[in-house]
């Protein structure tokens, strides 16, 4: 973990609500190390959200600077920063966003199939993913024939499908109870340790941000030391 893969610098990013402008981030700086996992914690609202959107490009910031490698997030323009997201950014987000018409394999195929990969080729390493996320019985099923744990599972499965750098977890456990809480927790922080991933997560969770290499408090559009 000896260089940076995340860098933001200056980070800025607001918003028009009811006729105002909400400052959601001010002035922000962080720096990810390849290999870390970093849990970002605050309270509801304060643009945990917003933040993880920014750093992976699905959002601009308005100033400053996102860096994921050698990428440049807000001087890209828009079919760059597609192709980035899809090839070198993994996203869980709370409520899976899992496509409702397709089964768990072909969800998890997805992102390979808008690359051009042939399903050949596409379908075997979908299969062997969820597999790894122990769904290798659950592949022709639809998400409304399966748990929350096991839609969210999926989508875990969906976002490492094309290798990513950096998964970005938006609340993954939020919608879970407990015990699945526990292991989906358990199971992210395995693929990125076998995945040699750089991951951040955004979480309510105080014992499970805990269990991550560091923790950031997201208050007043700035990170701090949690």
């Amino acid at each position: 973990m000896s260089d940076v893969l995340l860098r933001a610098t200056g980070v800025e990013k607001a918003y028009m609500a009811a006729g105002q402008r909400l400052q959601v981030l001010r002035d922000l700086d962080i720096e990810v190390a390849r290999g870390e996992m970093v849990a970002i914690v605050g309270a509801s609202g304060v643009g945990k959200s917003t933040l993880l959107h920014v750093l992976g490009g699905l959002d601009r910031p308005d100033a400053g600077e996102v860096t994921v490698g050698d990428f440049a997030v807000r001087a890209a323009d828009d079919a760059a920063l597609v192709a980035f997201r899809n090839r070198h950014v993994g996203f869980v987000f709370q409520f899976h966003h899992l496509l409702p018409e397709f089964s768990a394999l072909e969800n998890v195929e997805m992102p390979l199939r808008i690359a051009r990969v042939p399903a050949a080729e596409a379908r075997p390493v979908a299969r062997r993913l969820l597999e790894r996320v122990g769904l290798g019985d659950r592949l022709t099923h639809r998400p409304g024939m399966m748990s929350g744990g096991e839609q969210q599972r999926v989508a875990v499965a969906r976002a490492l499908v094309r290798q990513p750098s950096l998964l970005l977890a938006d609340e993954p456990t939020g919608d879970l109870d407990e015990r699945t809480a526990d292991a989906l927790h358990a199971l992210l922080r395995e693929m990125h340790e076998e995945f040699g991933l750089t991951a951040v997560m955004a979480t309510h969770n105080p014992r499970l941000a805990e269990q991550c290499d560091r923790v950031l408090r997201l208050e007043g559009g700035r990170l701090s030391p949690a």
